[in-house]
């Protein structure tokens, strides 16, 4: 399917709903894996204390959360209101605001990183979203962003992947079309919608990780509260289509059974570059200049 298919507005409203559906549940099983990504997605933004960072699509706050715990001045947007309130609740003290990442409610050049942890497959036109970021980064300031790898590595997708198609499941007509899933798990996508947006030096990296659940029964739990789109498909089908889709998914992540549950293969990539140079470009934020009173004084 074509990106002019996608109702952007009807798919903009669905990602709304499905994560305010899923926050808690969300919360309470995937930050754990998405926090996997944190280290290298802040090192990739050169995100140093005293500086002013914008965590886009911030979910319940964990990377904004991390970066004020090294020292940065954070501010998370998300989509979803469910998501904001609960990252209000967590993280006390850092900014959270509902916006929507196509039109950020900042002034130009106000950030010297911003960064977006696994929310790029979820935008309805995502070359607008990442424009926009760099709209609001400062000259010489760092974007980074993590997406899964395919679903053949990343194994918490892939297993749902291949137990829809092995079932034969299809996508129901009342879930609105979106940009595919893994588009963005390819490194020659990452780099163009990157260099549409006007960034340069864009280098993108992989990583890979083992992570731990105790059966297949918290796997499945687990990732139908986490996956917004998926679990979707999957509840819509019919109750038949359903218990196929069970039966294959658990022969599936049967394979990744050892005497201590299951581990299951976390792979993602990070794709990170600078906005150039510019006549206007203002000197990077320092921890000396930063005073305590600023912390929540963004554009």
């Amino acid at each position: 399917m074509s990106d002019s298919q996608i109702d952007e507005r009807v798919f903009r409203d669905f990602e709304r709903v499905r994560h305010d559906q899923i926050a808690a549940s969300y919360h309470d099983f995937f930050s754990a894996i998405t926090a996997l990504a944190i280290e290298p997605l802040l090192a990739a933004a050169n995100v140093t204390a005293g500086c002013r960072i914008l965590d886009v699509a911030c979910g319940p706050g964990s990377v904004a959360s991390y970066s004020a715990h090294r020292g940065a001045v954070a501010c998370g947007i998300d989509l979803s209101p469910r998501m904001i309130e609960l990252a209000n609740s967590l993280h006390v003290g850092i900014d959270f605001r509902e916006a929507d990442i196509e039109a950020l409610p900042f002034q130009d050049d106000g950030f010297d990183a911003v960064v977006c942890s696994f929310g790029i497959g979820h935008f309805p036109n995502p070359e607008r979203a990442m424009t926009e970021c760099v709209r609001v980064l400062r000259p010489r300031g760092r974007l980074a962003l993590s997406w899964w790898d395919l679903p053949s590595r990343a194994r918490l997708q892939g297993i749902f992947v291949d137990a829809l198609r092995e079932a034969g499941a299809t996508p129901p007509a009342d879930i609105p079309a979106g940009p595919p899933i893994f588009r963005y798990s390819e490194d020659s996508e990452l780099r163009r919608v990157l260099e549409h947006a006007g960034l340069e030096g864009i280098v993108i990296q992989q990583y890979s990780n083992m992570y731990r659940v105790d059966s297949i029964e918290t796997l499945w739990t687990g990732s139908m509260g986490s996956l917004a789109r998926t679990a979707a498909v999957v509840l819509a089908q019919t109750p038949d289509m359903q218990r196929r889709i069970r039966s294959a998914y658990n022969r599936l992540a049967g394979e990744y059974m050892d005497d201590q549950g299951l581990a299951i293969p976390i792979a993602f990539k990070v794709a990170a570059g600078r906005r150039p140079d510019q006549a206007s470009c203002r000197l990077p934020c320092s921890v000396k200049t930063m005073r305590a009173s600023d912390q929540r004084r963004f554009p």
